[in-house]
């Protein structure tokens, strides 16, 4: 068969993201590898349906279009996206990928739940280390559950004035009851830090106090996510106040090998070892192995070559690991 299985899987995931030009990537190598074993008729039949398909014109697929748009003094508080990224995307340790099913399953059946006096779980603490999908996450929920993302930028929110800063929280609490969407509070502990801190100057309390008010009063219209590589540093108080903790961690080597294969599915990855990888990876986030994957890539497609060596992309991990031994 002139397809492997990762060309299939790699066929799928571009025409599941409408992603044509990856389709006809993959579909070329399929059409080259059948030529490499003799099957040219096959190999020369493909090659003329992707020309054709390529040359004739196709409508424009558009997004989603932006109805909704932060306006005045929220405008200069948040940034807004309407992410494409699905859950199924993602790599994710079991119990992760069952915690975020749930509160997704809960947003859909929102107003049945209301029907019957609960709230769908519509608020949201992400921790762990950098670079394991936090952010991602926020993401994924808001085009899981069609909804904007508004992600809170804490320097317009956090001013020298700290007396400003509990107007502002209120500006962006009242949109999440006028506007549905995620909200999502990255890097939270530079707000939400321990008041007991040493350098507390009573104001930055005040701060706090305000936002815990507000969190208790938000809408299960909205959710609120607030994401940090710091869990450490935040104040006791805010993880009873969350619906949910959600836990982070660095892949382990299976899943670490997920990742890769799923970066790397456009080019031809049959002389890697994943196994020989599994010594490799270790300590290494999503992002930090999306990376390496990108630049062993990087390399086969300057070298004027589709394939990923296994001595490529074992330099690209270790130079990772070395970049925080």
């Amino acid at each position: 068969m002139a397809a492997t299985a990762d060309h299939v899987r790699a066929l799928v995931r571009a025409h599941a993201r409408d992603d044509d030009q990856g389709f006809y990537s993959v579909a070329l190598q399929v059409a080259a590898k059948a030529a490499r074993q003799g099957h040219t008729r096959f190999a020369a039949d493909l090659r003329e349906l992707i020309d054709a398909a390529q040359s004739r014109p196709t409508a424009r697929r558009t997004g989603p279009i932006p109805v909704v748009k932060p306006k005045g003094e929220l405008a200069e508080l948040v940034t807004a996206e309407y992410p494409e990224i699905r859950l199924r995307d993602m790599t994710l340790a079991d119990g992760v990928r069952a915690r975020l099913e749930r509160v997704i399953r809960e947003q859909r059946q929102r107003e049945r739940l209301e029907g019957f006096g609960f709230a769908p779980m519509h608020r949201l603490l992400l921790v762990g280390p950098p670079g394991t999908g936090k952010s991602m996450t926020a993401a994924v929920l808001a085009k899981e559950l069609g909804l904007p993302l508004f992600t809170i930028r804490l320097d317009g929110l956090i001013s020298r004035f700290m007396g400003e800063t509990s107007a502002k929280l209120r500006v962006i609490f009242d949109a999440t009851v006028q506007t549905r969407a995620v909200y999502l509070f990255d890097e939270f502990d530079a707000l939400g830090g321990e008041r007991g801190a040493g350098n507390d100057v009573g104001e930055a309390r005040r701060i706090l106090n305000t936002f815990l008010l507000f969190l208790d009063e938000t809408s299960p219209e909205s959710l609120v996510v607030a994401a940090t590589n710091h869990p450490d540093l935040l104040d006791r108080a805010l993880f009873r106040r969350f619906d949910m903790v959600v836990a982070y961690d660095r892949p382990n080597a299976e899943q670490a090998v997920r990742v890769l294969r799923g970066r790397l599915a456009v080019m031809d990855t049959s002389g890697v070892d994943w196994e020989q990888l599994h010594d490799h990876v270790d300590g290494l986030s999503h992002a930090e192995l999306v990376r390496a994957a990108e630049t062993a890539a990087k390399n086969a497609i300057l070298s004027d070559s589709e394939s990923v060596t296994n001595t490529d992309l074992i330099s690209a991990l270790d130079e990772r690991r070395l970049a925080h031994a």
